[in-house]
């Protein structure tokens, strides 16, 4: 199958073996209340004569997919905190854990700007959790991070001043050129459209150069957010009821793991606050 990588209005910028074919989709989709997005495996007919050069007939089943940016299939999330300018937002970053998590997508950690303040305490607390998790500063080889980039699908996720395009140029330098080869085919300048785009880069493929703020995706809810941490697990099944929500439970073998150190202590603060802001979206709901 093809992908789509690259949408503008009701043009759709598929991949193929052959080069970059703009098609249209069909409009079973429409009737089907199916939305394509980019990152969509698809099958396409191709067309001869107009603009269009193909239609999109048939989309694959995916395998997870954003609310906001909306794309489709992603494998990993890189998500970033600077030491300084802005500070690290440890519940912010829970919070995106957490969504990846259950949407299905592998989050990667770095903290950037290390040079500007001691990065190991984080990341001790999430190398811990079992994800991959960076402390970069501008002098860091960066070829660990250049490498998980092969063969996957990705994207990056941050704050404005965290450092993503200056990353993104250190690990992927052909990255700008695949832009503006991209953007060219569909008419249109870098930097010039909000819509998901994904680009060529190490190896892979990258979300929506140079990243986003924060994501949607399935929402979260007070009953599937313990999911998201995913060092609960190794204790959950020890809580002394079944349905424990690891808040202020008796015999909770997670709030134990708390008070042991075994469990960070800011985890479980960002879980509490998240549970709490959920219950509380579900109330009033």
């Amino acid at each position: 199958m093809h992908r789509i990588h690259s949408i503008q209005g009701n043009n759709y910028a598929v991949m193929t073996e052959q080069g970059t074919v703009v098609c249209r989709a069909r409009g079973l989709f429409r009737k089907q209340g199916i939305t394509p997005l980019v990152g969509d495996f698809c099958d396409i007919e191709l067309h001869t004569g107009g603009e269009i050069e193909g239609y999109i007939t048939a989309i694959a089943a995916r395998k997870n997919e954003l609310r906001r940016p909306p794309v489709a299939n992603l494998q990993q999330i890189f998500l970033l905190c600077s030491m300084r300018q802005p500070r690290p937002n440890l519940p912010l970053l829970d919070t995106l854990i957490a969504t990846a998590e259950i949407a299905g997508i592998a989050p990667v950690i770095i903290f950037t700007k290390g040079d500007l303040g001691d990065a190991q305490p984080f990341v001790r607390v999430y190398a811990n959790c079992g994800y991959p998790t960076f402390s970069v500063d501008p002098t860091s080889d960066v070829r660990d991070i250049a490498a998980l980039l092969q063969g996957k699908t990705s994207a990056f996720c941050g704050n404005t001043g965290v450092g993503k395009s200056t990353l993104l140029n250190r690990i992927a330098p052909e990255l700008q050129l695949a832009t503006g080869e991209v953007s060219q085919k569909l008419g249109r300048g870098r930097h010039t459209t909000r819509h998901v785009e994904l680009f060529p880069a190490a190896g892979g493929w990258v979300a929506d150069t140079p990243g986003f703020a924060f994501f949607e995706a399935l929402e979260l809810d007070r009953d599937n957010v313990a999911q998201g941490f995913c060092e609960f697990a190794d204790y959950a099944s020890d809580c002394k009821f079944h349905d424990c929500a690891h808040v202020k439970d008796s015999g909770c073998a997670v709030l134990a793991a708390v008070a042991a150190g075994n469990i960070a202590k800011s985890r479980h603060d960002s879980y509490v606050a998240l549970y709490n802001e959920l219950k509380d979206k579900r109330d009033w709901d």
